[in-house]
């Protein structure tokens, strides 16, 4: 009875360590975004379900939302990458997610972003040319260029959206509204 119960023992557990190892190799896919509750976890402004969502899910299986591609790069840089596993961005007409690796990104002073990083991603680099063609500005980045990019924010459009913000909450007696694309 003793040597059964031994085997049944191996046997669990063979199975159980295999079944977690398969389980390692599962990649971390983003999480829904409840505008009503997720929050930013470098600016603690509210997480838009819209194309400027940018989620970082940790190896421990826990998802960071951020509101700007900006944020990310902030957090990283704080942070270290020792638990980053998987991050993705939206694309910018879709909103589809995409691995931030796998991405291209058009720079440019003017385009507005959340917290005005100017930073936004494609899905394809023909969607990013695209999008330049018809703007008639930015510069095209890779993956490797953010790596290397100088994270700032516009000072002059964060001044130029909290004047926007205040008209639109009735403080400057302007009833304009902020639109967060170009």
């Amino acid at each position: 009875m003793k040597k059964r119960q031994m085997v049944y023992a191996v046997l669990t557990a063979l199975v159980l360590s295999t079944s977690v190892v398969g389980c390692g190799n599962e990649e971390a896919k983003p999480v829904a975004i409840d505008e009503k509750v997720d929050k930013c976890d470098i600016c603690n402004m509210t997480v838009k379900n819209n194309q400027f969502a940018v989620e970082l899910m940790q190896k421990d299986g826990k998802a960071m939302k951020f509101d700007d591609l900006g944020c990310l790069f902030q957090w990283t840089e704080k942070n270290g990458k020792d638990q980053v596993g998987t991050q993705y961005v939206r694309d910018y007409a879709t909103q589809e997610w995409v691995k931030l690796d796998e991405a291209t990104y058009v720079f440019d002073k003017e385009i507005a972003t959340p917290m005005a990083y100017n930073v936004i991603s494609f899905k394809s680099k023909a969607d990013a040319e695209a999008f330049q063609k018809k703007e008639g500005k930015g510069d095209l980045l890779s993956y490797e260029d953010l790596l290397k990019h100088t994270w700032e924010r516009n000072k002059d459009m964060m001044k130029k959206m909290m004047e926007m913000s205040k008209d639109k909450h009735g403080e400057g007696g302007n009833s304009s509204s902020y639109s967060t694309g170009m």
